[in-house]
């Protein structure tokens, strides 16, 4: 048996690890995305077992993921949670079809800045949302109606017992989950998660603390695939629009997630249109469930590779351990409180908010750095999927200003033909500055255009230019002299 699965022991071990990790996090996610407890842990078993099984990278793990639960919530509170599963049935065939297509190394050439802003924006409006789960509060719709909202929710929870028990319940978790890389090494072993919702869990009960806690309502009763009448809602333009941005946010975050964990182990790199086409079959057996959508998750897998994982056998186990949870245990989950899952989320939120990376941006690179603000502000003010949309229009905006560079230099000697000399990239983001500056030059002066310094000259330039050259000539100087790249 060792010789066969050389790297079994240490799989077995890693897979316990990352049960244990995924275990409150499927549940959190779900219960913060408005579906059943059991929906998440349906996700986190097809992640490990199905998508797990499949080609791409051998470690990371996938699941529910925090950077959806936004999306997800508004999904299911616009279109109702049988219309989930269509949607994300067809975002895991588009990644199938995306990976068919070998399009998925295409998303490793997304902004770093937008998709960080992404998860920033993401990670704000989780925060502002789960703050109102932790008082027992009804959050309001809107990203900035969440957080203009949080002063005085937080005002009436310190005027309610029960309100002001529930946020002391989910501020302690919070506080468990910062201070446990501070313990002892043997104390660490329990993963900090499963550690704050299991205190929080016995606090609760030995307290007789009086906060809300999971709704059970059992695996099989939860599992409900999507109906033909459902399919119909394909039709609607607002689930087209969702299932472009389930799709485009669930790659880029799995994608990005392996490029994370490639620099995490020095085994086999990940195979990115493999790896699309895996999230893709999980996603789809995922909709055909009625469960939530998966993407890899990056604190999974970096619990994976900590934990000492060799082969995709460890990330597998794991789902087999969420799998005999959720149907001999199923009960347990009626213990836990909602105010330590929404403390969980409070964090995997924070996680989210890339501050030192916007420092450092903002020292370097401070475009880069008002891309990533702006997509953060633009998901939190509008809404996710148009927030990404400007996030990706600026970065293409920057990306073709900055590559558009060009070089004006005027000779003039007092006499003779006034020389010009363009080099660069003459595009028609630059040709108002083009016009402006040769049309400052005197027109009683024959002129020398060389554009041999070019590297690219667009139609609307070229255009341009022999107007302005036409222009010139025909108040009685010499003909333009134009030397062509």
């Amino acid at each position: 048996m060792t010789a066969k699965f050389p790297h079994l022991r240490q799989d077995f071990a890693a897979s316990l690890v990352v049960f244990l990790v995924a275990l409150p996090l499927c549940v959190g996610v779900a219960v913060a995305s408005g579906v059943p407890a059991e929906l998440g842990l349906v996700t986190g078993i097809v992640g490990g077992i199905v998508t797990g099984l499949m080609r791409g990278s051998s470690l990371q793990v996938s699941g529910p993921a925090a950077g959806l639960t936004v999306l997800v919530f508004e999904a299911v509170q616009e279109f109702g949670l049988p219309v989930l599963g269509v949607i994300v049935l067809a975002t895991g065939v588009l990644q199938i079809l995306m990976g068919t297509l070998r399009l998925g190394r295409w998303f490793r050439a997304i902004s770093v800045s937008v998709v960080e802003g992404m998860l920033a924006g993401i990670g704000l409006v989780l925060i502002a949302g789960q703050l109102y789960a932790m008082t027992d509060a009804k959050a309001p719709a809107s990203g900035l109606g969440k957080i203009a909202g949080l002063p005085g929710a937080l005002a009436d929870a310190a005027r309610n017992a029960e309100a002001l028990a529930s946020l002391g319940l989910g501020v302690a978790t919070i506080a468990v989950l910062v201070l446990w890389k501070r313990m002892p090494a043997k104390v660490r072993t329990v993963p900090g998660p499963l550690a704050a919702v299991g205190l929080a869990t016995l606090a609760g009960l030995a307290f007789s603390l009086p906060v809300a806690t999971v709704e059970v309502r059992g695996l099989l009763d939860s599992v409900q695939p999507p109906s033909f009448t459902a399919f119909g809602e394909l039709a609607n333009i607002g689930v087209l629009a969702t299932i472009v941005a389930f799709t485009l946010i669930a790659s880029a975050e799995s994608l990005f997630s392996a490029a994370a964990v490639d620099r995490l182990h020095d085994g086999p790199r990940t195979a990115y249109d493999k790896e699309l086409v895996a999230q893709g079959a999980g996603n789809a057996l995922c909709g055909v469930l009625g469960a939530l959508p998966m993407t890899a998750v990056i604190v999974r897998s970096a619990a994976n590779v900590q934990a000492g994982a060799r082969t995709k056998a460890s990330r597998v186990m794991h789902g087999v351990w969420l799998l005999l949870f959720a149907a001999l245990l199923p009960g347990a989950l009626a213990h836990i409180p909602i105010p330590a899952l929404a403390g969980i989320l409070v964090y995997s939120g924070a996680k989210l908010i890339p501050v030192r990376e916007i420092v450092s941006l903002w020292r370097e690179h401070r475009g880069e750095a008002l891309i990533l603000v702006v997509t953060a502000v633009s998901i939190v003010a509008v809404s996710m999927f148009e927030g990404v949309l400007i996030g990706l229009a600026l970065a293409v905006a920057k990306t073709a200003w900055e590559a558009s560079h060009l070089k004006l230099e005027v000779v003039d000697k007092g006499a003779g033909p006034v020389q010009a000399y363009l080099s660069g990239n003459a595009t028609f983001l630059r040709l108002p500055k083009i016009l402006d500056s040769l049309e400052s030059l005197p027109q009683d002066r024959p002129v020398e255009l060389d554009l041999s310094g070019l590297h690219h000259l667009d139609h609307a330039c070229r255009t341009a230019l022999e107007n302005w050259a036409e222009r010139h000539s025909a108040v009685g100087t010499e003909p333009v002299r134009v030397t062509t790249p």
